[in-house]
């Protein structure tokens, strides 16, 4: 799993158990991302950004500062005004072929939150769409497809997939702007655990 990754990643982290148990919240996630998106800001800056109080960010970027995930800007702010930045561009999951069961639960908490935050993003998306040009309206899909797969050309897939989206070099123009691309890869619910339920 790779999330708030920029097209031409050159650096990542591979978090520890522990590390995702921190990163596992919702607001963390999204101070991260916002930090990695456009750049250093102090607790104050985020916390109106987020609406939180000072005290609730400030409490969040120490969590996400002691697992690697954001250093303090020393070229910028003083003892006053600490300014913060994201580490690296990116936050990839080592693929374990049997994990431990707590390192199971830890990564699921963590996809349960990437899964909330990239949603809320989803819906924002969806809201600006009619403030959009026709140029980046047609760029734009919202898709999804179902086809027959065993696991091992469902993951085969998903790497070329996220492979095409690292070859990817980024415009530098005047009309370029960050684009998103989720990627969302799973068995449809109920067919593939033997739980029962009426599905979409």
């Amino acid at each position: 799993m790779q999330f708030y990754a920029a097209a031409m990643d050159l650096t990542s982290i591979t978090p520890s158990p522990a590390g995702m148990k921190a990163l596992s919240h919702p607001v963390r996630l999204r101070m991260l991302g916002l930090l990695r998106a456009e750049g250093a800001a102090t607790a104050t800056t985020l916390a109106a950004r987020l609406g939180l109080n000072t005290g609730a960010t400030s409490y969040h970027l120490r969590q996400l500062a002691q697992h690697g995930f954001v250093v303090e800007d020393t070229e910028r702010g003083n003892a006053r005004d600490r300014w913060w930045k994201a580490a690296h561009q990116s936050t990839r999951t080592a693929r374990e072929e049997h994990p431990d069961q707590a390192t199971r639960e830890t990564l699921d908490a963590l996809v349960q939150s990437v899964a909330i935050v990239m949603t809320e993003q989803l819906q924002r998306a969806v809201e600006e769409r009619g403030q959009l040009s026709d140029e980046w309206r047609n760029a734009s899909t919202f898709s999804d497809w179902g086809i027959r797969l065993t696991p091992a050309r469902a993951r085969a897939l998903v790497q070329a997939l996220a492979d095409t989206f690292d070859d990817v070099e980024e415009d530098d123009t005047e009309d370029a702007a960050d684009f998103i691309i989720q990627i969302n890869a799973y068995p449809r619910p109920g067919t593939a655990t033997g739980s029962e339920g009426e599905q979409s």
